[in-house]
């Protein structure tokens, strides 16, 4: 028996067709599409919009602090390093043989020049003195005698009682009684002398070192060590170095006058002491391209030793009413350097610049900027040309006295920087 499905289940209301569910399928897929779309975009434009807000925010001022450049006499120094030596060096040795009786002086005093500083046993050498003076007096007599016999024999020529060759004779004897007395009295002004060798004295002040030999030895002239060396500290010497490129520049100074020269203590800031050029050699270390120079220094503070190797800086000239401005003012770009300027409303602008000489805190400029200037001194690392800045604070430029201060006595004062 066959089904025959009734007219109403095929043609009713509620049947769909067989093709119409995949096209509602899509529909739904496309609103829902079309509503992420639109949602995207609303939070896309908002996105963009604050971009665009950000980008058009007004530019904040580069807070920086500044200086403004001041007129004053330089100094001009040349720099270099080297070495203290002492101004006399002296070995001590005996002059005589003999043993060590005393030692009359402590390792590292300070001894004055003629200050008995040890002693040998004199008993030999003040017998051989005590000789000399005996066979002078015995010649002495001799002469005396011989001088009255010359009288007794020129009176008996004149008289005829006696020949004028015996008056003669007697003249010829006394003369070399007259040359005996006088090698004698030679013989005891040696034995006088060798005498006083015994007694080792300062030949000049200065500081005493190590003694080399013990009391109760036996010492010779010829031992090489000697008994002590002694070394002039005060005043003292600094032998320097400079290229042979500057030689020229301190010849034409030193022509002008005395020259100044500073010696920097361990810090290479502050000036241990002052004191003056000496001399230039006279010829060009060929292997180095320098030329050695030789200053003096009273070292009354003993701040300078011996051996020690010490920054040296000679004072050339002056520069007379220069424009300064502080060192951390200069930059270095690739066309050379430049200061940041700041102008009218607070804007910057980079500014080329001579720089004649330079130190750590101080620049000295030939051209670019001027009294009138205001130059930046901090703050680079957000600073373009350019840019506005917000000036924290007015610096007062670089300080009056550019060089470092002087130590004084046995203390270390801080001082400024040392010139290039």
């Amino acid at each position: 028996m066959l089904f025959k499905p009734d007219s109403k289940d095929t043609a009713g209301e509620g049947v769909v067709p067989p093709r119409s569910r995949p096209r509602g399928r899509i529909v739904s897929i496309g609103l829902v599409l079309l509503i992420a779309g639109g949602i995207g975009y609303i939070v896309w434009s908002a996105f963009q919009k604050k971009q665009s807000e950000a980008r058009t925010r007004p530019e904040i001022a580069v807070p920086v602090l500044a200086a403004t450049p001041k007129v004053q006499d330089v100094p001009v120094y040349l720099d270099g390093v080297g070495t203290v030596r002492a101004l006399n060096n002296v070995t001590v040795r005996a002059q005589v043989d003999g043993k060590l009786m005393s030692i009359n002086f402590k390792e590292g005093q300070d001894v004055k020049a003629g200050d008995v500083i040890a002693e040998i046993d004199p008993a030999i050498y003040q017998a051989q003195y005590d000789q000399a003076v005996a066979k002078k007096a015995q010649d002495e007599a001799q002469l005396a005698n011989g001088r009255i016999d010359l009288t007794r024999y020129q009176q008996l020529a004149a008289s005829n009682a006696g020949t004028k060759q015996q008056a003669d004779t007697q003249k010829s004897l006394v003369a070399q009684f007259e040359a005996i007395v006088q090698g004698d009295q030679a013989a005891i002004d040696n034995a006088k002398a060798t005498l006083n060798y015994t007694k080792i004295v300062a030949p000049i002040s200065g500081r005493a070192g190590l003694r080399q030999v013990d009391q109760g030895n036996i010492i010779r002239g010829s031992d090489a060590n000697g008994l002590v060396v002694i070394t002039q500290v005060k005043p003292i010497a600094v032998l320097f170095s400079l290229p042979q490129q500057q030689l020229v520049r301190v010849n034409a100074a030193a022509g002008k006058g005395s020259l100044t020269v500073d010696v920097f203590a361990g810090d290479g800031r502050t000036i241990a002491d002052t004191g003056t050029l000496q001399g230039i050699d006279n010829q060009v270390d060929q292997t180095t391209g320098t030329v050695k120079l030789k200053s003096q220094f009273p070292n009354d503070s003993l701040q300078l030793w011996p051996g020690q190797f010490v920054n040296v800086r000679l004072k050339v000239e002056t520069l007379s009413q220069a424009i300064v401005i502080p060192a951390a003012a200069v930059q270095r770009g690739p066309l050379g350097p430049f200061v940041y300027l700041i102008g009218e409303g607070d804007v910057v602008s980079a500014k080329p610049v001579t720089v004649t000489q330079q130190n750590e805190t101080a620049a000295v400029i030939a051209t670019g900027v001027s009294t009138t200037d205001r130059v930046v001194i901090t703050g680079f690392a957000n600073l373009s040309d350019g840019a506005k800045v917000a000036v924290g604070q007015e610096g007062g430029g670089p300080s009056q006295d550019l060089a470092p201060r002087k130590r004084q006595g046995g203390g270390g004062g801080s001082g400024g920087g040392r010139p290039r």
